[in-house]
């Protein structure tokens, strides 16, 4: 099995550009396969989802789509009939521009939730752009979809003769709940509807739905895989640990760009009952606001993770005097920490990515997730988000 970076995935092309949505930055991408793919997504739970999610969530029933399209700083959130009326358009507007049915084309949206998409400027911005598609540039793509990201984040694979490309964006309003803020696959290899769904989800579910940055769900989330079968068929084996390698990637990238973010959380819960409980404990942990606060000064206040894990009310078969809490290889409970402990606490603590390590010793299942840390930068870009 070949895992390597590797180059574009084959029959892709995209149009990426800038059509005024809010900055002189691009805003508009939209990438097409030269052929229908085998395609799944997942969405937002949110009871405030945006045309984006509820059209495209329809457009996927079929498990087929042949291009998605992207507009960044303008979410469509909140707008009414408008909103929707404008999303249906932009999807029209591509159909008529490219010859694919509008059906089958995916859209999302990502930034400032309540406000109109300025729909004069994207008519004008979308004429003739069937002439004006070239190869796809995921670099590109990956910018393009930038709101408050810093970096463009992309991770590649190959798998056999094919190749896999993943793109995302988001460095706040994230705590997934079922998938979480932007992030696309592309792949030439080709693969099952069944098999791709089966794989895609559990992948999201173990990566994506594993990240939190402040624990607010998006009203735009959204993840999709396209699957054009170009290259032809690969073991599902190989395309299953190549889709969680990528998607890992990604979320590290994320959780390290996090608006504000001077360092990533990492905890691992194990020895839980189940996964599910696992999960539950290690996100009441990257949650916690004072365990975030610590990390960021490298307070070595161990005690803010045994309040997460106690705030787990629900989970009654968890019994504090069989916890374990340990910081990378420094165990802080039970234990009775000198000065010495402390000051090695203090300097894991100050690593650019901390590891907090969890053992409920009571199943034997595990479950890690990441986060970031709290700094004065998170509120100093949400205080002025909207203007």
């Amino acid at each position: 099995m070949s895992l390597t970076i590797s180059s574009t995935p084959q029959g892709f092309s995209a149009f990426i550009t800038n059509l005024g949505i809010r900055d002189t930055t691009d805003d508009f991408v939209f990438i097409k396969s030269s052929v229908p793919c085998i395609a799944d997504g997942v969405f937002t739970q949110s009871l405030f989802a945006g045309p984006s999610i509820t059209i495209s969530r329809d457009n996927l029933k079929d498990s087929q789509a042949q291009g998605i399209v992207v507009i960044s700083k303008n979410a469509n959130v909140a707008n009414g009939s408008v909103g929707i009326a404008d999303a249906q358009e932009v999807l029209q507007l591509v159909a008529t521009e490219t010859g694919i049915a509008a059906h089958n084309i995916v859209i999302a949206s990502t930034g400032v939730i309540g406000r109109r998409y300025p729909i004069e400027k994207i008519r004008a911005g979308l004429l003739g752009l069937g002439k004006k598609l070239t190869d796809a540039d995921f670099h590109a793509a990956a910018r393009g979809i930038m709101t408050t990201d810093t970096v463009a984040k992309l991770a590649t694979r190959q798998i056999g003769n094919a190749k896999l490309v993943g793109i995302a964006k988001g460095v706040g309003m994230i705590e997934p709940n079922m998938a979480t803020l932007l992030t696309f696959f592309f792949t030439d290899a080709a693969i099952s509807a069944n098999s791709l769904r089966s794989i895609f989800r559990s992948t999201i579910d173990k990566t994506f739905n594993c990240l939190s940055v402040d624990t607010d769900t998006s009203t735009s989330d959204s993840a999709v895989i396209l699957a054009n079968g170009i290259a032809g068929e690969v073991s599902e084996l190989d395309f299953a640990s190549a889709l969680q390698e990528v998607a890992q990637e990604l979320v590290l990238k994320i959780a390290r760009d996090a608006e504000g973010a001077t360092k990533i959380i990492e905890v691992t819960v194990d020895s839980a009952i189940d996964y599910a409980q696992a999960k539950t404990v290690a996100k009441a942990i990257v949650n916690s606001p004072l365990v975030k606060t610590a990390v960021y000064g490298a307070d070595p206040n161990w005690g803010r993770v045994a309040m997460a894990i106690g705030k787990c009310e629900n989970e009654q078969q968890i019994n504090p005097e069989r916890v374990v809490i340990s910081f990378d290889n420094v165990k802080v409970y039970p234990s009775s920490l000198t000065e010495e402990n402390l000051e090695q606490l203090r300097q894991i603590m100050s690593k650019d990515k901390v590891d907090i390590h969890v053992s409920l010793n009571i199943g034997d299942a595990s479950a890690t997730v990441w986060g970031c840390d709290l700094s004065e930068g998170y509120i100093e870009i949400n205080g002025k988000y909207s203007t």
